[in-house]
């Protein structure tokens, strides 16, 4: 079935059409109904199913059957990155292409002054990280009283990591009567429960397996000793051949790292992280996008954000944190139903994660080695304890890629 079915303005379906959108997905296909009627809803599918057209449609639908002369913010939607806020105003700006809506995204790192002559000439959707939004609110360059809609994107990650403080600043600025949308790959159920607060009524939406891997996806795991990452993960990209290859690790310096490994291999990359400033980011994603790069490596601040239709493969140089940090980090390949490959490369200190991720998924991973390796090659002699060192995901970063339990005395 068509777009049509839903009874979209012409414009938008012509926008849609000139995207490529032959059916909906199945989250758009149960979304779409009850968000056009005015529920309030929580919806889950697997990371790039459509979910950002699943809510942009029918708020542009709405906006068109209500007239207004003046271009004040009637729809706000909330990101947790500055990647993901510039690829939901890139999508909703083409869903309008043929409409006068005006679609803005406003976020840090880059100057405040252009947001606030643009929010000045009028916006009807606004698309924000929380803390950039609440500095225009704080200098009065932006008023939410006219928010007709309001959308979390993330809300597993909005909540539940640092943002619900900023959040609940947000909401007080929102009008009491308004439809409310929280939108993830993941809806953990005391991130439901906390969410349940905030809406009226909500039509839950699940598309699959609440918290599971999007189908498609070719799971392995490299196991080997953690002083060999740094020379297996070339041999496995020399093995496979890969290109559009999107590389994760779990800090910012480990990123750094392995960057200036594959550049010592040959292997054309970009490295995407926080510390990175905003032109620096731009630069790695488009670059990455045209095939300029090979590899993007980035830490998990682009498993939320990041919208690159033809990554054939993710590989965790590290094993994350929890499973639905491997949900999300997986889910940069195979999009919008195409097919895709995951891999892991797992030391003996990070099986339990691994082990934990594996009972989440409901299946055992297969184990691959690969061929004319040596996976007996001893550390390199002379280790200080730093070079020793696990990498630590609370703490500063380490300066090597090898890893040991830390210690249990405190330094004094």
């Amino acid at each position: 079935m068509s777009f049509e079915k839903f009874g979209l303005d012409p414009r938008l379906l012509k926008a849609v059409n000139e995207l490529g959108y032959e059916r909906p997905t199945p989250i758009q296909d149960a979304a779409i109904p009850s968000v056009m009627a005015g529920n309030d809803i929580m919806g889950s599918a697997q990371t790039g199913t459509g979910k950002t057209a699943a809510f942009g449609l029918p708020i542009l639908q709405r906006l068109l059957d209500e007239h207004h002369k003046k271009h004040s913010v009637r729809a706000l939607v909330l990101s947790p990155t500055r990647e993901l806020a510039a690829q939901i105003e890139e999508s909703l700006r083409s869903y309008a292409c043929h409409t006068r809506q005006r679609v803005l995204a406003v976020f840090g790192g880059v100057s405040i002054v252009p947001q606030r002559e643009k929010l000045r000439t009028g916006v009807d959707i606004l698309v924000a990280t929380p803390g950039r939004l609440l500095d225009h609110l704080d200098h009065h360059t932006v008023t939410l009283n006219d928010v007709e809609v309001f959308v979390l994107d993330e809300a597993d990650r909005m909540l539940d990591m640092g943002f619900l403080p900023d959040i609940r600043r947000v909401l007080h600025y929102l009008p009491t009567k308004r439809q409310t949308m929280l939108f993830s790959a993941t809806i953990p159920p005391e991130i439901a429960s906390l969410a349940r607060g905030m809406l009226k009524d909500p039509i839950e939406v699940q598309v699959g397996v609440r918290s599971s891997a999007a189908v498609g996806i070719t799971h392995a795991i490299y196991p080997c000793a953690a002083h060999l990452k740094p020379e297996i993960l070339p041999a496995i990209m020399k093995e496979l051949g890969t290109r559009q290859v999107l590389i994760f690790t779990r800090t910012k310096r480990r990123a750094d790292r392995v960057g200036k490994l594959l550049s010592k291999a040959v292997i054309r990359n970009a490295v995407l992280h926080g510390d990175r400033t905003q032109k620096q980011r731009i630069a790695a994603l488009e670059g990455f996008k045209r095939g300029q790069f090979e590899v993007l490596v980035a830490t998990d601040i682009a498993a939320r954000g990041l919208d690159v239709e033809n990554i054939s493969h993710v590989i965790n140089f590290d094993v994350p944190g929890t499973p639905e940090d491997y949900v999300h980090r997986i889910g940069r390949t195979a999009r919008a139903e195409r097919r895709g490959d995951a891999f892991t490369i797992v030391s003996p200190e990070e099986e339990m994660s691994m082990r934990a991720i594996e009972r989440h998924l409901g299946q055992v991973l297969p184990r691959v080695a690969l061929r004319d390796f040596n996976y007996e090659a001893p550390p390199p002699e002379r280790q200080t304890g730093l070079q020793r060192a696990s990498v630590n995901t609370t703490g500063p970063a380490r300066t090597s890629f090898t890893s040991r339990r830390p210690k249990l005395r405190r330094k004094r």
